[in-house]
């Protein structure tokens, strides 16, 4: 077996961005970044199902119902297809962190288009929190305007050295290095604790 390792994502509407690393919390090694599918990208309308057209909010239950189904198969089958390439090549992943844009309860929000991108930000993160619990993996949630501060305290790092560690992985790698992919470093670090 390789060395312990965690996952990090940072969720988005119908995808997310995922990195492994290995090692320890002081010498975290990145290993892998990919995209994963959280809908179906055959069907738009799973990408933000909770959306109307014009940017309204979806009323229609059997419609919301369908999309949502098809939104936990697609979440399932990435993860598990994940999870068994890293198994494949001796990684053994016990814990991940996600990073949402917010936890903000959707009944909290009048605007209904506001409240449609609420539901879905909720959506996106549970399932994906579902599909790792069914593979006995648990996992922690970071919001995005404080992923860098909450890493730096769970890390016992300054802020300033955790940030030269996500850059520095991104000359490490020829995948693309963007603000999704440094979020899900920082939560896979985080992971790693």
């Amino acid at each position: 077996m390789k060395p312990h390792a965690a996952l990090g994502f940072r969720v988005k509407s119908g995808w997310a961005a995922a990195v492994l690393l290995t090692g320890s919390a002081r010498s975290p090694q990145l290993c892998d970044v990919q995209r994963i599918d959280l809908s179906d990208p055959r069907l738009p309308e799973t990408r933000q199902p909770y959306h109307a057209a014009m940017g309204r909010l979806e009323t229609d239950t059997k419609k919301i119902s369908r999309r949502v189904d098809v939104v936990r198969r697609i979440a399932e089958k990435s993860i598990t297809k994940l999870l068994a390439g890293y198994r494949q090549n001796g990684y053994s992943i016990r814990r991940a962190a996600l990073v949402v844009g917010s936890r903000i309860d959707p009944a909290s929000i009048a605007n209904p288009h506001i409240r449609a991108h609420a539901l879905e930000g909720q959506l996106f993160r549970s399932v994906l929190q579902e599909s790792l619990h069914a593979h006995r993996i648990l996992s922690d949630v970071l919001i995005e305007r404080d992923a860098y501060a909450r890493a730096a305290v769970q890390l016992k790092q300054s802020n300033e050295n955790v940030r030269r560690v996500i850059q520095k992985f991104g000359r490490d790698t020829e995948a693309p290095w963007r603000a999704e992919q440094k979020l899900a470093a920082v939560a896979a670090w985080v992971a790693l604790v």
